[in-house]
């Protein structure tokens, strides 16, 4: 791509223009003056930037693993990332350097940590007994790669099993290997010719520790000694093994098949299996063996004391059920339940009362992992119902497609929305309790309330309340339902201009005061919504259709006088652009046969329901115009004081009256300029073309990667012919057609040539010309070229003669410039407070008469403080483009402060946001930096290097808002929040939940008199004695490289008093119990000696009586 010398075009392009860069100096001699008139209290201390935390579902699982007694849940992912989820509100992320995804997750149980097997051959030890785990060990392996681990519940001693089919035995405590290795070769000696394949599962028996059980992939299966360093039995079976599970007795163990069945064996009958179940195979007639299914790829065999046994397994189904969604099967008894999931499942495990592997096992759910959800199912209750989730893990339900953040809302607000949104709860959930309830919440340090919004490609949007660094989902509204759906892809209209979801959001303006809702789609559709805690029929939906135009018929602008303003509703400057309030036109085509004056959507023409909650005030539609398919919207913004809403996008602008349902002003970019253009237009290009309309909202996939010509802002680029061009890549425009792809190949920069795009829109009361003496209500709106334009708004007075009056809309004649495309405008008084919005404070709409009565004479309340303000008092206009930042002075329009953010790249989100009791301006730039200036003077407070634009996801999604927050969408199902304020960073880690608490582990189970007086029960084993270095020696050095992990000095005082601490704890009590047995056995040993005396007696006294006759006692 040509570089070009930016300043050389925008030289002398205007005597304005000119006049304002000769002045600057003048103007920043003014500034000195009114520095000393706003002290600025926001210093660099005030900021600091950190993550706070992560929501939603993990993107990619592939581990899941429980601690039974802690009660915590943790989940690792294909990118590193290890999730850990306690009772509702206790959540933590951590993240592996490497990246390389989580094999195997195994839990310490209740000693506050975790191992992690990856991808890369590594192993970490996790200290989960701190807020923010840390890694304090890992073990690299070089030589084999990891394919199974097993740690036994109360040991140190780790089982890692890897792919040539060998066992290496890591100490926990050191993280070190021992000298004592399973060789393959050895434990299958003879039995086969061949590699049995990697190691797929190791378990020791539950009633002998002493005997491990290996299950290799090929299908055999080893009992070995690991006393005798040799294997007690094998079973071979022709079938690859995918999953290996005991019966607490250790005496039969199950094992899944690929071939769709199940083996049960006897322990010591190694020849054949006991049993053989196809759970879903079709048994046929002639004694036969079932069809062949599906693999079963992991089975769980849980034992209850009152009842059958439960069988659960993942797979197996029949090649038959082409098309059915992936299953659980649930085996108890006699009978079988298949319960459908929606994604396919992870991984799954059963949650049972104890953690001893020796005792029954007391089933009570199972937690399954799919692909995009997690499911707990009751098994305690008839039918296996689910419990309902109270984690929020259903942000990407339909990918996000938008969000907005909003911080220190009116306190009303969250029980509102909360109250509407608890009737859209489904039924028929489990009545238990959430089984998941580990860990401790944090201490709630903010007041405030946070809701953030988010929008989605089916048209639906969420409401969560985010308070507190927590997530949850308030209420959901669908927007889709006003429209008429098509039954399939044959049925759709001819009209659409996006092959995938047509109803998706891309833009969201919200009033809280007022609870005003407007969102933009991408089929070039507004909807407006009123909130009302009533339930409403709405017998016809109240539409409007508005041909927005863009036409360039000559060189010049043709005349030379202003846009005259608009005189009443009915008449306008376009006479075409207002189409009468009913629903789209019948008549689909123009003269010469092209599509004219249709929408994309239909609208619904029988009355609608609507719930309490949000409500359609008002659906307006742009429409084809000529065979020219409609633009997606680019800015939006809603003002409820004023009753307006305004939109615009690559064609111009339009404004709404929503009140009277009439279109106020419908102007071509260009004709809002009138005489003002600075710019020379060329004529449009006689071909019609179908214009890049975008190919839906929710094609953001993870391969989407920003071009290396792409640091250069889109809108910035301008020609040497004194005109500018919008550079259209073939892939991704940033800027226009809100980064939605092109959908033709043919479309190139000369058919967007002099596209000036409507990019920011900002309703306000101030000062609209230079000779202003007092502040009146106006929109400011900001172009891609750089341009800001103000337009006067004549408000009608308020009650009923708001109704009947029209709002009369005319230009100001004000123009300001900046570099690159504006972005966001606010306004500051004359203290330096931001002055917001007018608004409306909300009330119910559906009232009566007497009540309406009342609201006539009312006035909606502004709260604008500059209408109060004295005559000579002035105001500030803060302008942010994706270039530079301006503070104007008002009504003078003098530039007082002028900051360029970034030279080689540009700014993707700006927002003025108040902390600490002032206000900044916040940036996120597409090169990573987040930036910080302070208000009014611009001054640099913050910029630190956070994350490269990678893909359009986070910049679709990226926002900040007041107190110091921001958040974006990490990855297609999660939302990373963060924080840029030294106050929020400082009391984040009371904020945040504790994972570790102290929880007393369970009594070991009885062994009952006769198991201890003849031998059974379960055999302990001391590994220290087998697995030590004295007894096994050392482990080849180049076999795994020890790394002490980050973990940090709490990392360390939580290791010593912790895991450690706990094993030798752990170990204290094994010996006691040991010693009681001892006891035990000598009390059976003394008891043994008395029977025995007894009986010698008994005979001794027989003996003496043998011969006496009875009467001679």
């Amino acid at each position: 791509m040509r570089k070009f010398n930016i300043r050389k075009v925008l030289d002398g392009l205007t005597a304005v223009s000119a006049v304002a860069s000769a002045s600057s100096a003048a103007q920043q001699q003014q500034a000195g003056n009114r520095e000393t008139e706003i002290q600025e209290t926001l210093q660099s201390e005030h900021f600091q930037l950190c993550k706070t935390v992560r929501h939603g579902f993990p993107y990619q699982p592939s581990a899941l693993a429980f601690d039974p007694v802690q009660k915590i849940l943790a989940i690792g992912t294909q990118t590193g990332a290890l999730r850990l989820f306690g009772r509702p509100g206790v959540e933590c992320y951590c993240q592996h350097d490497s990246g390389a995804a989580v094999i195997q997750l195994q839990f310490l149980i209740n000693e506050g940590a975790l191992v992690s097997a990856l991808a890369d051959d590594t192993l970490h030890l996790w200290n989960l007994r701190q807020k923010r785990p840390a890694i304090l060990h890992s073990l690299k392996f070089n030589r084999e790669r990891i394919t199974f681990c097993h740690l036994p519940f109360q040991s140190k001693w780790l089982y890692v099993g890897t792919e040539r089919g060998n066992i290496h035995i890591v100490n926990v405590e050191s993280f070190t290997l021992s000298g004592y290795v399973i060789m393959w070769n050895k434990a299958i000696e003879l039995s086969s010719k061949s590699h049995p394949g990697p190691v797929v599962h190791i378990s020791d028996n539950p009633m002998d520790e002493g005997k491990l059980l290996i299950g290799f992939e090929s299908g055999t299966v080893v009992l070995w000694d690991l006393k005798s360093k040799k294997a007690d039995y094998r079973y071979t079976h022709d079938e690859a093994i995918h999953s290996v599970a005991w019966h607490h007795e250790g005496k039969q163990f199950i094992c899944s098949h690929s071939d769709g069945t199940l083996t049960i064996w006897n322990v010591k009958s190694p020849t054949k299996p006991f049993q053989t179940i196809t759970p879903h195979g079709k048994q046929l007639k002639d004694g036969k063996k079932p069809e062949p299914c599906k693999p079963i790829l992991k089975v769980e065999y849980k034992t209850t004391r009152a009842g059958e046994p439960f069988i659960i397994l993942s797979g197996g189904l029949s090649y038959d059920t082409v098309g059915r969604r992936p299953c659980l099967t649930v085996m108890h008894g006699k009978s079988t339940a298949v319960l459908e999931m929606d994604y396919s499942i992870v991984d799954f495990l059963t949650l049972c009362e104890t953690p001893y592997p020796n005792d029954f096992q007391e089933p009570y759910a199972v937690v399954v992992l799919l692909e995009k959800d997690l499911v707990l199912i009751d098994l305690a209750q008839n039918g296996y119902p689910i419990f309902e989730n109270p984690y929020p893990l259903t942000i990407h339900e339909s990918p996000v497609t938008c969000c907005e953040y909003f911080a220190d809302c009116p306190v009303d607000l969250i029980p509102a929305l909360y109250s509407v949104g608890a009737r859209q709860k489904r039924q028929g959930y489990s009545k238990k309790e959430w089984p998941i309830s580990g860990g401790n919440w944090g201490v709630i340090t903010q007041s405030y309330s946070e809701i953030i919004i988010t929008g989605h490609a089916d048209g639906s949007i969420k409401f969560w309340d985010a308070s507190a660094i927590t997530l949850q989902v308030l209420y959901k509204l669908k927007t889709a339902k006003v429209f008429e759906k098509s039954r399939n892809k044959d049925d759709r209209p001819n009209t659409d201009i996006v092959d995938e979801d047509p109803y998706a959001i891309q833009i969201i303006s919200w009033c809280p005061e007022s609870r005003m809702l407007c969102i933009a789609g991408v089929s070039a559709h507004v909807i407006i919504y009123r909130f009302s805690k009533q339930e409403v029929t709405t017998e016809v939906i109240p539409m409007l259709e508005v041909r927005l135009l863009y036409e360039i018929n000559d060189v010049e602008t043709p005349d030379g006088e202003q846009v005259p303003p608009v005189p009443t509703p009915g008449t306008g400057s376009n006479p075409q652009s207002i189409v009468p309030q009913s629903h789209p036109s019948t008549s689909s085509s123009s003269s010469d046969g092209l599509r004219d004056n249709v929408p994309c959507l239909k609208v619904k023409n029988s009355p609608l329901k609507q719930s309490p909650g949000y409500q359609i005030e008002l659906v307006i539609q742009l429409v084809w115009v000529s065979g020219e398919p409609p633009q997606q919207i680019t800015s939006l913004a809603i003002n409820s004081a004023y009753g307006l809403v305004v939109f615009g996008n690559c064609n111009g602008i339009a404004m709404v009256d929503y009140l009277q349902k009439t279109v106020l002003l419908n102007l071509g970019t260009i004709e809002l300029y009138g005489s003002n253009d600075p710019y020379r237009r060329e004529p449009r290009s006689p071909r019609k073309t179908r214009q890049p309309s975008g190919a839906g909202l929710c094609d953001i996939n993870e391969g989407t990667v920003v071009p290396e010509d792409r640091c250069k802002s889109p809108t910035s680029v301008k020609t040497k012919s004194r005109k500018f061009s919008k550079m259209v890549t073939n892939d991704i425009d940033v800027k226009d057609n809100s980064f939605s792809r092109s959908r033709s190949s043919s479309v190139t920069s000369i058919d967007k040539e002099s596209r000036e795009a409507i990019s920011a829109l900002h309703f306000c009361e101030t000062f609209t010309r230079k000779a202003d003496t007092s502040p009146s209500p106006c929109l400011w709106v900001g172009t891609t070229l750089g341009t800001v334009l103000v337009i006067v708004l004549n408000l009608p007075p308020g009650g009923e003669q708001r109704l009947l009056q029209p709002v009369i809309v005319s230009p100001s004649g004000t123009i300001l410039r900046l570099k690159g495309a504006i972005l966001r405008m606010a306004f500051l008084d004359t203290t330096g407070s931001l002055v917001p919005p007018a608004h409306e404070t909300w009330r119910e709409h559906h009232e009566d008469k007497d009540e309406k009565e009342k609201a006539k004479k009312r006035r909606p309340v502004s709260v604008s403080p500059s209408s109060s303000q004295e005559i000579s008092e002035n105001q500030y206009a803060v302008i942010c483009s994706e270039k530079q930042a301006k503070v104007i002075s008002l009504p003078s329009q003098n530039c007082i402060y002028k900051q360029n953010i970034t030279e080689t790249s540009f700014v993707l989100r700006g927002d003025i946001v108040s902390l600490s009791n002032s206000i900044c301006l916040a940036c996120f730039c597409a090169n990573g930096h987040i930036m910080t200036f302070s208000l009014p003077s611009l001054r640099p407070l913050l910029d630190v290097y956070y994350l490269p634009l990678t893909n359009m996801r986070i910049a679709r999604t990226f926002c900040f808002t007041d107190n110091g927050q921001a958040l974006y969408l990490v990855s297609p199902t999660e939302i990373q929040r963060l924080t840029y304020s030294q106050e929020t960073c400082e009391n984040l880690q009371e904020m945040l939940g504790e994972l570790f608490t102290l929880v007393e582990t369970p009594e070991a189970p009885n062994r009952g008199f006769f198991k201890g007086l003849f031998g059974g029960g379960a055999q302990s084993l001391d590994r220290e004695e087998l697995f030590g270095e004295s007894a096994s020696g050392k482990a080849s050095r180049s076999l795994a490289q020890h790394i002490p992990g980050p973990g940090g000095i709490e990392g360390v005082k939580g290791a010593a008093s912790g895991v450690v601490g706990e094993l030798a704890r752990a170990r204290l009590a094994l010996d006691e119990r040991g010693q009681k047995l001892g006891e035990l056995e000598e009390k059976t040993a003394a008891m043994l000696y008395s029977a025995d005396s007894f009986s010698k007696h008994a005979h001794e006294m027989m003996l003496k009586y043998k011969d006496k006759k009875w009467y001679q006692f």
